[in-house]
């Protein structure tokens, strides 16, 4: 059964942040609050979580994870970024974007898209999110949390809970949080692309 953690959405408290990044670290899947909706996520190198999250979901080995970073310089580790794409992404974060860039061999091969060598990378505008991704000191693995079947993800901490409380080690309440998924920006070329009009403004990208 999954622990349930009230964290304030403007002020977390550290006890409970430390708690849950305890949690993490010792292999487990959380529910979290992003700027757009809720999200599941492990610990960047924890196979056997994204293994269970990809079941919760029904996805199959070929579903791409996002990486959630707490800031620009986890998403140099990890993606080639130049100077174009650099001032395109400081502008727009934190914010309920991802970026998909080309990877850096830091990158586990099975979180890449098999041909392209890409990742989608993220750093959102939450405090709970962004206190958790700078206590734990690297990217969550995450995915969107919509369930098989469901044109909409997760808003309600409480029916989170409800559904998943046996497949989650912990559910954070950090608010309700919105319909929209982040908007997905290809930046791995030339031109930017956008892939998906979510809570982010593409206009700048089109």
């Amino acid at each position: 059964m999954s622990q349930f953690f009230q964290i304030h959405p403007d002020n977390p408290q550290a006890r409970l942040i430390r708690q849950a990044v305890d949690i993490v670290r010792s292999g487990g899947i959380i529910a979290y609050p992003t700027d757009s909706a809720y999200a599941l996520g492990c610990e960047i190198g924890n196979k056997a979580g994204a293994d269970k999250i990809r079941a919760i979901r029904q996805l199959t080995d070929k579903h791409n994870f996002t990486l959630v970073c707490r800031d620009l310089s986890d998403i140099s580790v990890y993606a080639k970024v130049g100077n174009s794409e650099y001032r395109q992404i400081k502008a727009h974060t934190p914010g309920p974007y991802t970026f998909i860039l080309r990877a850096t061999s830091e990158v586990p091969r099975r979180l890449m898209h098999p041909k392209r060598r890409q990742i989608g990378l993220r750093i959102p505008d939450n405090k709970i999110a962004l206190d958790l991704l700078e206590e734990l000191g690297t990217p969550l693995m995450s995915t969107s949390l919509i369930l098989p079947g469901e044109e909409y993800p997760f808003t309600d901490p409480y029916e989170i809970r409800q559904t998943l409380e046996h497949q989650l080690d912990l559910v954070i309440d950090g608010g309700y949080c919105g319909l929209e998924p982040s908007s997905v920006i290809d930046l791995s070329d030339d031109q930017p692309m956008v892939l998906r009009k979510g809570a982010g403004d593409t206009l700048a990208f089109e």
